[in-house]
């Protein structure tokens, strides 16, 4: 049934029985029976659960292997000198330890690049459904390494962890743009930036040495991955698909109709219908774009390179190396190594606080000032910084004005840059774009991050912070209390 037979046959039936709509909230109408908001409890949840189970982990994954460095590499040269029978030399220990965090990149890279098919076949409910399974495999491997003596399982799980994040941060982003109204859009795409500020949040938390942040209880804190993944995958189940994928790759206009009515919250869905069926019919001939077509395409032109260049930023800003070696920064910083975890919990939650604001004033500022806003913030405390970490020798109170800027530098990122490119990406692309579109972004998401996880640790050495904490060999002088 094409798009014009779907509208007809909506025409002939009529208009849907009156009733209460499934997942609508109570009292989400006045008396007068206009709408206080176009949220609906079914819309909420669905953001929910599907952010817990994908952008949450990724912010996780971030941060988790901040805190077991020094273990993770005295394991690492256990099991080295086991196989080998002599201890890892430092540069080595160096370069498996950035395979280690970066590799994480290269699955999201693997990941993005499967999205498209993925969503094809699957749609976008089931792709997150069916990415679940990634993140629960990749939690037993790593949360067994120790246990089997295998470094390579933990790398092998990053990389699976990895493919997880690069799915979920296309899917998720495109399905929560098709299940919600345009009005409420970019305040429901910030849930995704939200989410994984908690996620990092989180795995700062669990990284404390009071909680799981000790040598005999590292692995747990890669065995945590696999909880928020079961939620998503016992609850999702429950929602309805994206209707926009119903009807326009499924030509299920029933199906749609029904998915509309809960995520909104309301009976009569025919103005969002006919709008689904009108772009429908403007693309009717049109296949799903590849992605060398789309970036050969003089009309999106503007669109792909404002993408590119705010995915790139987005990685390439320096945030992911504070995420992944927060520790180290504030060691170099000249912060006391047993205040550290703590100021870096301080980070985590001011980017929360950060990304829940621009969830709330998105709509009310748009896009465009946040983004501009944040990244000119970022420019001025990131020179700040690199004044006071070069005279951080000169007074003991020029560290503590370092830590400052980093808060600053990271409640600018999250207020803005943190979390628009992934809406930026939903919104600028017609349905048989976005897919590719989804790729693109992904792809330059994932090159950076990888870029900056390999590499950093290069850039800035290590070296005098490990010589603090761990001996030559590479085992740790002493477990935390």
């Amino acid at each position: 049934m094409d798009s014009q037979e779907l509208s007809s046959a909506h025409l002939i039936r009529g208009p849907s029985p009156p009733g209460p709509p499934s997942g609508a909230c109570p009292g989400s109408r006045t008396p007068g029976g206009r709408r206080k908001q176009d949220w609906s409890c079914s819309l909420i949840v669905a953001s929910l659960v599907g952010a817990l189970g994908s952008s949450f982990l990724y912010g996780y994954n971030l941060s988790v292997v901040n805190a077991p460095t020094p273990y993770i590499k005295a394991f690492y040269n256990e099991t080295w000198e086991r196989k080998h029978g002599h201890p890892i030399d430092s540069d080595t220990l160096t370069l498996l330890w950035s395979v280690t965090v970066s590799i994480f990149a290269i699955g999201g890279l693997a990941g993005t690049l499967l999205v498209k098919l993925m969503g094809k076949c699957l749609g976008r409910k089931y792709t997150l459904l069916v990415n679940n399974v990634f993140a629960v495999s990749a939690a037993l491997l790593m949360a067994c390494s120790l246990q089997a003596g295998a470094l390579e399982m933990l790398i092998v799980g990053r990389f699976i962890m990895g493919v997880d994040g690069g799915i979920a941060l296309s899917a998720l982003p495109m399905y929560l743009s098709e299940i919600s109204p345009k009005e409420i859009r970019g305040s429901l795409g910030q849930v995704t930036a939200i989410f994984i500020c908690i996620g990092v949040f989180t795995g700062q938390l669990l990284g404390l040495p009071e909680l799981l942040g000790k040598e005999s209880t590292w692995p747990y804190l890669f065995g945590v991955i696999a909880v928020p993944a079961v939620v998503q995958l016992v609850t999702l189940p429950f929602l309805p698909e994206s209707p926009r994928y119903l009807l326009f790759d499924k030509h299920d206009q029933a199906g749609a109709e029904k998915a509309f009515r809960t995520f909104l919250g309301k009976e009569d869905v025919s103005q969002e219908v006919e709008e689904v069926l009108a772009e429908g019919r403007v693309q009717r001939y049109i296949q799903l774009v590849p992605v060398l077509e789309l970036l050969r395409t003089p009309s999106v032109r503007w669109q792909v390179l404002t993408v590119v260049i705010t995915m790139a930023c987005y990685q390439l800003c320096g945030l992911n190396a504070i995420w992944f070696y927060t520790n180290s920064i504030f060691g170099k910083a000249g912060i006391p190594p047993e205040k550290i975890p703590y100021i870096t919990l301080s980070t985590g939650a001011i980017e929360t606080l950060a990304a829940i604001f621009s969830g709330l004033v998105i709509e009310r500022l748009g896009r465009r000032p946040l983004l501009i806003g944040g990244f000119g913030l970022m420019t001025v405390f990131f020179g700040i910084l690199t004044v006071t970490l070069t005279l951080q020798d000169h007074a003991p109170w020029i560290p503590y004005l370092s830590i400052v800027c980093i808060l600053a530098i990271i409640a600018s990122f999250c207020s803005g840059p943190g979390g628009i490119p992934f809406i930026l990406t939903g919104e600028f692309f017609q349905q048989s774009q976005r897919p590719a579109a989804f790729i693109v972004a992904g792809t330059v998401n994932w090159l950076s991050n990888f870029a900056v996880g390999l590499l950093f640790p290069f850039i800035q050495p290590q070296y005098n912070q490990g010589a603090r904490d761990m001996q030559p060999d590479g085992r740790c002088l002493k477990e935390p209390s």
